[in-house]
């Protein structure tokens, strides 16, 4: 993944951290209304010498209730802190959901094989295909540690034999075996599961 997206995440992962979750901001901001059992009236009892005095707010998850005591520059530091945290996220989102992520996903893999399969791809979209599998060769297969090609056809045809060591020159192969390749018909089920079981004879591929 690109540096700053790493270091965005870091920071979402910091939130915890940082206590912003509800509870924690609730238990900064004010004290919870407690409840206790009377044994001679058999019941949980809320206190009342808070009523009134403090606005109140009431939990949803378990109907817990606070009392809230902060001055307005606390909160307005926890808005502060809260817009910042959903502008993460936000950007975490757009990143995710951006060029051949939006397409492929993430890879998460280390070892990996792209099966292709064009279907009844006319030329046009074929052409479309294989820039979005250039696209994700060079966005997110660059990142990773090995990996190959294999495409589903009567004539089962393969980048590499096995998967090999990402690096410039193997990703940059791979893209131009790919361009290389001829628009063909719809290849069958038969041909796309043995595309498949190839993949996965490969015992360092992972996904």
């Amino acid at each position: 993944q690109p540096l700053i997206s790493s270091s965005k995440w870091l920071q979402l992962h910091g939130l915890k951290r940082n206590k912003l979750s509800l509870s924690q901001i609730l238990s900064q901001i004010g004290f919870q209304h407690r409840k206790d059992y009377v044994t001679t009236l058999g019941k949980l009892v809320a206190s009342r010498y808070a009523d009134g005095l403090f606005p109140q707010y009431k939990r949803a998850q378990d109907d817990s209730v606070y009392n809230l005591t902060a001055k307005k520059e606390l909160i307005l530091h926890f808005v502060d802190c809260l817009m910042g945290a959903i502008e993460l996220y936000k950007q975490r989102m757009e990143w995710l959901t951006s060029e051949s992520r939006q397409i492929f996903g993430v890879i998460q893999e280390q070892c990996i094989v792209i099966v292709l399969d064009f279907g009844t791809a006319a030329p046009s979209e074929f052409d479309l295909c294989r820039d979005a599998l250039s696209m994700v060769l060079v966005e997110q297969v660059t990142q990773v540690a090995k990996f190959n090609l294999i495409r589903a056809a009567q004539n089962l045809m393969k980048w590499q034999q096995k998967s090999a060591p990402v690096s410039e020159h193997t990703v940059k192969s791979a893209v131009t075996w790919l361009w290389k390749l001829d628009h063909m018909t719809a290849a069958s089920h038969i041909n796309s599961a043995e595309a498949l079981l190839e993949a996965m004879s490969d015992e360092a591929v992972s996904s």
